[in-house]
């Protein structure tokens, strides 16, 4: 029987694929799991997250596709970059404690449903949570303009226009308007994203319908970079534009399809069919990470099919790969990335896990004000809601208990709502000229 061999040199009790640079780093407070908001990101280092981390079908252990990307900056908000939102990932964002007015610089793969699913859900109601500035959002183009990511931008807004206009009874600002970046999606590793020394590339991909690209990542300053390369076949212009990154990030397909036929019910032709034309099957996977050669390959955009399964997914991704290799599921898996380190962990989330909440200090310039008057609301209740409705709701007076009795807030104050941001941080134990 033929004996595995370490590819990074002989290292007894090192396992037979994991390279000297697999440990921990010294900013990471638990070794074995990460507890979201309890870790500042150093400058120079990278964390990944797997937000969700498959196509169809959503489970409790993973969300649709989505993987955020955090340049650490040694502040508590590090910069976060977000590649695909799909159904489910926000409450996991969330969780994480990204606070909703960064949810924001969206990188969209294709316009599949499975990878924006959540954009609906999550760009108006971040706006109301203070994100008062439009949301930025990049993607490819199509064959036609209709099919690129400004039309579906356009057309989401329209389907959600009875609810922004609900919400415009709030604060909004410039909450709701997006800045659309749309880029040919013909390009080869045409730049879509250049600022502060980080650069994101993009270049095409197949995947059935022209218009799937492929993501990377440089962080120039820190010699770190990612890639992400959506959905789609294996191809060459992606063994050329991944070369060399830290950490490599594909789809995966399973190759059973006589499985999958009795599974789900359809003929196994048909699963061939799907995943022949679609996706990168686990053999692929591996053997782009071979081609490629990144410090960790990753597989996400999988269906999870338990321990024999994943033996098997294993075994299919190292016919052809033998370095550093890990999963993007179950949600949330969390990498480190330094230049001479790796760090895998998962993160430990309560179900009932709260969002972060909105720290003044973001938003205002420093030092903070005493004094801060809140965006008016563009349309208020009585302008878009007719008087009866009004009119027909019950007085709050005889269902509030007599001691916790109190006037309701209806309508914006004639002179405005002034709130003293100084103030909401003592309120909290933080001194406000604190750092």
């Amino acid at each position: 029987m033929t004996q595995p061999d370490n590819p990074y040199g002989a290292r007894p009790g090192g396992g037979v694929s994991l390279p000297d640079y697999y440990r921990p780093m010294t900013s990471i407070n638990n070794r074995n799991f990460y507890s979201p908001g309890t870790e500042i990101l150093p400058e120079g280092e990278m964390r990944i997250s797997i937000l969700g981390s498959t196509p169809w079908p959503p489970t409790r252990s993973q969300a649709g596709t989505c993987i955020l990307v955090e340049c650490g900056n040694g502040q508590p908000q590090p910069r976060r970059f977000f590649f695909d939102m799909g159904n489910g990932s926000v409450k996991n964002a969330l969780a994480m404690q990204v606070p909703p007015i960064f949810i924001n610089d969206i990188f969209i793969s294709h316009l599949h449903g499975d990878h924006y699913a959540d954009l609906p859900y999550m760009y108006p109601f971040t706006a109301w949570a203070g994100r008062w500035q439009p949301l930025r959002l990049y993607g490819p183009s199509g064959a036609t303009p209709e099919l690129g990511i400004k039309h579906m931008a356009k057309h989401m807004r329209e389907m959600m226009r009875w609810h922004e206009e609900n919400f415009l009874h709030a604060t909004i600002s410039a909450g709701y308007e997006m800045d659309v970046t749309e880029f040919d999606w013909r390009e080869e590793n045409g730049v879509c994203y250049d600022q502060d020394g980080i650069v994101v590339r993009h270049w095409p991909r197949s995947h059935v319908k022209d218009g799937a690209s492929a993501y990377r990542l440089d962080w120039e300053d820190a010699g770190l970079s990612v890639v992400w390369t959506g959905d789609g076949r294996p191809d060459e212009k992606t063994e050329k534009y991944a070369a060399g990154c830290d950490v490599f990030i594909t789809e995966g397909q399973i190759d059973t399809p006589s499985l999958m036929s009795l599974k789900f019910g359809v003929p196994e032709e048909l699963a061939k069919y799907t995943i022949d034309s679609w996706h990168t099957m686990y053999y692929a996977a591996g053997y782009l990470m071979n081609k490629v050669q990144p410090r960790m390959g990753m597989i996400v955009h999988y269906e999870a099919g338990g321990a024999a399964l994943d033996a098997e997914s294993v075994a299919e991704v190292r016919a052809n790969y033998e370095g550093l290799f890990q999963f993007g599921g179950p949600d949330i898996q969390v990498v480190n990335v330094t230049k001479d380190r790796i760090w895998s962990r998962e993160a430990a989330i309560p179900d009932g896990a709260a969002i972060a909440p909105l720290d003044p200090r973001w938003l205002l310039p420093s030092p903070l004000p005493s004094e801060l008057e809140l965006p008016r609301p563009e349309l208020p209740r009585e302008e878009q809601q007719q008087a009866f409705l009004r009119e027909m709701e019950i007085d709050p007076h005889k269902y509030y208990p007599p001691d916790a009795d109190r006037e309701p807030v209806q309508s914006w104050p004639a002179d405005g709502f002034k709130i003293d941001p100084r103030e909401m941080l003592r309120a909290r134990g933080i001194d406000p000229d604190e750092s």
